[in-house]
């Protein structure tokens, strides 16, 4: 090895020595509390290219994002929510006057009838108005579904603390649902139990007893409720089961058609089971208890 060339490796090797020193002096004088490392070295990129975000920044970056969202969201939400709320609160208003051309179920009908490709009519319907319908209809419906309608404001207290007694004993919730409850839900929503569904309900039921009369409710129930798996009110019912108009049903078959209610897809109306005759029974003996046509004057 020449001169020259132990001159150079002499050289490189005082200076990285130098170098390695004065790291390690600057590690034993920093403050390891106010410490801060240095940041990554940036990739090379093309003109115009964006820098790397170090870790903090980009959670900074995120956190003002989720602010935003989050103003954003207790902006549109409650109006949303109001704007649903007044829509419905309209609707329901209107149809205190204009008779419902169909029901939320009525449509389910229609969609599975599509859905199975079938020719026949998805369902039997005819709107009868309540000159119509005789009184011993309403009374047997009353009879058999909720004999405090008249005194409660869309919820039975009676039945619900009944119920609740009974869940709390093990034996399982049992419906307390009264008419305007079941209009809400036969008008406007679905089959089900759950909570999204019983909160709507109940929405629906406050608005249906605050706009309507109990007639109307009364009225619009028995012209939407179910029969049969294809028969809804008691128009269609009347003339498909017991072959004359509605203005002619009698006691019995009024009860008969109250009893029903209990379970529309297992009873058979065209051959009652024993169980559904001595429930109709029931529901024809329990009319002239409720006090006749006085409990509808009360309405």
């Amino acid at each position: 090895m020449d001169k020259r060339s132990a001159s150079t490796i002499g050289l490189a090797a005082d200076t990285l020595l130098a170098a390695a020193t004065q790291i390690w002096n600057c590690w034993l004088m920093a403050d390891p509390q106010t410490q801060v490392p240095a940041p990554a070295p940036e990739r090379l990129a093309g003109p115009g290219a964006a820098a790397p975000i170090a870790p903090a920044q980009w959670w900074l970056a995120f956190g003002a994002g989720a602010r935003r969202v989050a103003a954003w969201l207790l902006f549109l939400v409650p109006r949303v929510l109001g704007a649903l709320a007044l829509l419905s609160a309209l609707i329901v208003g209107a149809l205190r006057w204009v008779d419902p051309p169909v029901s939320s179920f009525m449509v389910r009908q229609v969609l599975a009838a599509w859905r199975a490709d079938r020719q026949a009519p998805a369902y039997y319907h005819t709107w009868v108005s309540w000159r119509q319908i005789p009184p011993v209809l309403p009374l047997a419906v009353i009879a058999g579904e909720d004999q405090r309608f008249a005194d409660h404001h869309g919820f039975d207290p009676v039945e619900i603390r009944a119920s609740l007694a009974l869940w709390r004993q093990g034996r399982g919730l049992r419906g307390a649902s009264t008419i305007t409850q079941q209009t809400a839900k036969n008008l406007f929503l679905w089959p089900g139990r759950s909570w999204v569904r019983k909160g709507l309900e109940a929405w629906f039921t406050a608005l249906i007893e605050v706009l309507w009369s109990k007639q109307r409710i009364l009225e619009v129930y028995l012209n939407i409720v179910q029969f049969s798996p294809s028969t809804y009110g008691v128009g269609a019912a009347s003339t498909r089961y017991f072959k004359r108009p509605v203005e002619a049903i009698t006691l019995n078959e009024a009860a008969l058609l109250a009893a029903v209610l209990l379970a529309p897809s297992a009873y058979r109306l065209e051959r009652p089971s024993v169980r559904l005759l001595r429930r109709a029974a029931w529901i024809a003996d329990q009319v002239p208890r409720l006090g006749g046509r006085r409990y509808l004057g009360r309405l």
